[in-house]
């Protein structure tokens, strides 16, 4: 059951940065959150819009995978997740390993165990 509850927790947060990076881009709490300009955030609408598409796909695969209770699908999603945020933290979003890597890992760890 706790397996359950991080992995929707970890959909969800993902379900968030598709919102923030498909729909609210160039609004000034997300600039602040990603630490970009608004200059920054108008050129680069539509790659942030592709990386939210893949992080709804992340969000909708993990999902799909919990009603069907596709065990290796989810281990492998929560790794991808967890993968991506070591990623964008190497790269400067440091929160990223917070919001992103530790939840995945802790989601991942209890599905491992069974919990």
């Amino acid at each position: 059951m706790l397996s359950l509850i991080l992995t929707v927790i970890v959909a969800a947060v993902h379900f968030y940065f598709l919102y923030l990076e498909m729909v609210k881009w160039e609004a000034p709490r997300t600039r602040k959150i990603f630490g970009t300009t608004a200059e920054f955030a108008a050129q680069s609408r539509g790659l942030a819009a592709n990386q939210g598409l893949y992080n709804g796909f992340l969000a909708a695969g993990l999902i799909v995978a919990l009603i069907i209770g596709n065990m290796p699908m989810i281990v492998y999603l929560l790794a991808c997740v967890a993968v991506a945020g070591i990623y964008a933290a190497y790269y400067g979003i440091k929160p990223a390993l917070i919001f992103q890597t530790i939840p995945a890992l802790i989601a991942l760890v209890t599905v491992w165990i069974g919990l």
